[in-house]
């Protein structure tokens, strides 16, 4: 049996019980506030959540874990057999959790309602009680903290106005997929869509958001609901000859016009040895400090890359192409 140490307002935490929800593995949700703390004693990154396997060793990071669960269970796996489905997945899981993660960083701490609110919720998940004083002294503590971390994650009121463009346009892409059908590559999830369930999982309780959500996107937020919990779910892949979906081309025009100058701009500026970066998509401007992490997550898009043989470059690289996204992959 595994062990989620997570929390209901972590992207991640809800990205991995949807996982093993749908993969049928095993599994406690441990809902608590001792999650860095864990993850500190075990010597691993001081990201949430932490995932305890059955021989009581530990683990944190979700992609890694992911793939590692891959590994060890065969069934149900969230990964298409296709290589070049499985690789364009990749693709938008990355997108998702590194890109679209801004969305619910900016909406839940730029504006006054959603400070109030989420700070004040999540120090309540985090004391389970307590009494509602010692809780919204918690909350006046950690809304500061979090609003000073803005500039860093590169969720400032000025970056905003891309991040939202590059939100609305993928919720609307869902909003006209999700009501002829729910899933990217088949009739079964794949790891793509739970990595986006993820974020916008986030987006369907902050006050801001959900408000948005239900009034522009109300299948999308249906739609996510569903994919919290797809133990039910029976379902194929899309036959390797197949065309990617529709959606598939618009979520990758966007991969292409936001992600791809971002990784790009992020590497070009830690060659270089500036702490900070700035890109301009469609005149909407964006900076922040530069990040490590998103160096690592360039250099494993690159590898994966390297390692499909031709056929299934033939069949990935004109969606590539056509999207800003086969040179920076060379």
């Amino acid at each position: 049996m595994y062990t989620i140490h997570g929390a209901l307002g972590s992207p991640y935490s809800m990205k991995m019980r949807s996982l093993l929800r749908y993969r049928r593995i095993t599994h406690v949700w441990s809902h608590g506030s001792h999650m860095q703390q864990l993850a500190a004693e075990k010597s691993l990154p001081p990201v949430i959540p932490v995932i305890e396997y059955p021989d009581v060793s530990f683990r944190n990071d979700s992609t890694p874990v992911l793939y590692d669960l891959e590994e060890r269970h065969e069934e149900r796996s969230v990964v298409p057999p296709d290589p070049a489905q499985a690789f364009i997945a990749h693709l938008l899981e990355d997108f998702a959790d590194e890109w679209l993660t801004k969305a619910m960083f900016g909406y839940r701490w730029l504006e006054e309602v959603d400070q109030v609110q989420m700070s004040r919720w999540l120090s309540f998940d985090a004391l389970k009680g307590g009494g509602l004083e010692a809780s919204q002294g918690m909350a006046k503590h950690f809304r500061e903290r979090q609003v000073g971390r803005m500039g860093i994650v590169g969720c400032t009121a000025e970056n905003f106005a891309l991040i939202e463009d590059s939100t609305r346009r993928v919720m609307q892409a869902l909003e006209d997929h999700v009501v002829n059908e729910h899933y990217l590559f088949g009739t079964r999830p794949s790891l793509a869509e739970i990595s986006i369930y993820g974020q916008f999982s986030q987006l369907g309780v902050d006050p801001t958001a959900q408000a948005m959500m239900r009034a522009d996107y109300p299948y999308t937020f249906r739609w996510m609901l569903h994919v919290d919990d797809m133990s039910g779910i029976e379902g194929d892949w899309d036959a390797a000859d197949s065309s990617f979906k529709p959606v598939v081309e618009v979520l990758m025009a966007e991969f292409g016009r936001v992600y791809v100058p971002f990784l790009l701009a992020n590497e070009a500026a830690a060659e270089a040895g500036e702490d900070t970066f700035s890109i301009d998509v469609e005149g909407l401007p964006y900076s922040q400090g530069t990040f490590k992490y998103q160096l690592k997550c360039l250099r494993e898009l690159r590898h994966r890359y390297g390692k499909l043989d031709a056929d299934t470059r033939a069949k990935v690289d004109p969606i590539l192409a056509q999207n800003n996204c086969l040179e920076f992959l060379q």
